[in-house]
């Protein structure tokens, strides 16, 4: 007999094992929504009746909090499927010995696992004489399709990360310049790093870790992942993206602007209008059933049509060459870059995926345009997550 499991076919005779550590393990936790820095491991049996059981496996001092929180049938420590020759003393061999002696009680043989098993599980069961068949899209359609209160956290990430966008934006735009066309802010010159310290503090405040935010002003700009350093000018095109992870819900958040202090120059411009209608064509082409790779055709589309380039640039390129270097976004949720794809050979979008639209363009004679939201995949469409952030250059 079989079932059906996050759609697809499982043998009544398989169990369903996972293992590693779920703070840093996306799909790990997203299954058994209980996070910890330990190693634990999860078991889904089939038993007698044809009904499932889902066990889950963790140190003795998180049981109690994993009896109130995981999605288990049964929480239980290593020691009650310690083997004959007892457990060993490392935490993460000594969990998956436990998970060998969980499915073999239960008079299992045979294990699927997903494309997250660590190898020293896999090595432990096969020690065992379970035999185990990695199956590589187990849990990617169930993590890809958020469910009411995943989109719900990922609203409020989202929204803390447009107003860290604004509090930046309008930092560099209020900014005073000096004579040199440098930015000054209360006296001193305002750099990359020094807006940077302003976001990280208000992530700070609000409960969010962030990694480095992108501020790449001017020529660092057409770098695309360039961190950004040294002091901002007036006149110059700077980039701020900002992908935060909310510490309470696990969520993420992914947002771009692209702001000028003072006068936007004409190539400037023409990048920047070229970058917005390719974003309204991306979002207008996603919608479930639509391929990534489509939706990265209607930006490439626009692009073309703006006169501007794409892909990787002739190594003997100008410094006048412009064009779009990457796809058109990524999945968004427990990870910051996760499937599907919007770019060639994108897959099929869903109901419930969660994915950016972020067309940019680079050019090193003038710097970087970028303009990215987040949007849920709806019947009726692309629906934007957050408050909504206004897409211009002028943010005085």
């Amino acid at each position: 007999m079989i079932c059906v499991y996050d759609t697809f076919m499982i043998s009544n005779d398989e169990a369903i094992v996972m293992g590693g550590i779920s703070a840093t393990n996306m799909t790990l936790f997203h299954q058994t929504r209980f996070r910890v820095g330990d190693p634990l491991a999860f078991a889904d049996i089939c038993a007698a009746n044809g009904a499932r059981k889902r066990t889950l496996i963790v140190r003795d001092i998180e049981l109690d909090r994993a009896k109130q929180h995981a999605r288990a049938d049964v929480c239980a420590s290593p020691s009650e499927f310690a083997p004959a020759t007892g457990l060993s003393g490392e935490r993460d061999v000594a969990t998956a010995q436990a998970l060998a002696q969980c499915v073999l009680r239960a008079g299992v043989k045979r294990a699927v696992c997903d494309r997250t098993f660590p190898g020293v599980f896999m090595h432990v069961l096969m020690a065992a004489g379970i035999s185990v068949r990695c199956d590589l899209e187990l849990f990617q359609s169930a993590r890809r399709s958020k469910d009411a209160a995943e989109l719900k956290a990922m609203d409020e990430s989202q929204r803390a990360t447009e107003d860290a966008i604004e509090l930046a934006c309008r930092l560099i735009a209020r900014a005073g310049v000096n004579q040199n066309g440098e930015l000054m802010h209360e006296g001193a010159p305002l750099s990359s790093e020094r807006v940077r310290g302003e976001i990280d503090m208000f992530f700070a405040r609000c409960g969010f870790e962030n990694p480095r935010s992108i501020v790449a002003g001017g020529a660092q700009g057409a770098d695309c992942h360039h961190d950004g350093d040294g002091v901002l000018r007036t006149g110059e095109l700077v980039m701020v993206d900002i992908f935060p992870k909310s510490k309470s819900s696990g969520y993420w958040g992914d947002c771009t602007r692209t702001v000028v202090h003072g006068k936007v120059g004409p190539q400037a411009a023409r990048m920047h209008e070229a970058v917005v209608q390719a974003k309204a064509a991306a979002v207008r082409a996603a919608k479930v059933g639509a391929t990534g790779s489509q939706v990265h055709g209607e930006t490439l589309r626009v692009i073309h049509e703006h006169g501007f380039n794409s892909g990787t640039p002739p190594v003997d390129a100008p410094d006048s060459w412009c064009g779009m270097v990457h796809g058109t976004g990524h999945g968004l949720g427990l990870d910051v870059h996760e499937p599907p794809l919007m770019d060639r050979g994108g897959l099929p979008l869903v109901a419930g995926d969660v994915i950016t639209i972020e067309p940019g363009l680079y050019c090193k004679a003038v710097g970087g345009v970028r303009v990215e939201d987040a949007y849920v995949i709806e019947a009726t469409g692309a629906r934007r997550l957050g408050r909504g952030l206004q897409e211009g250059l002028d943010w005085s």
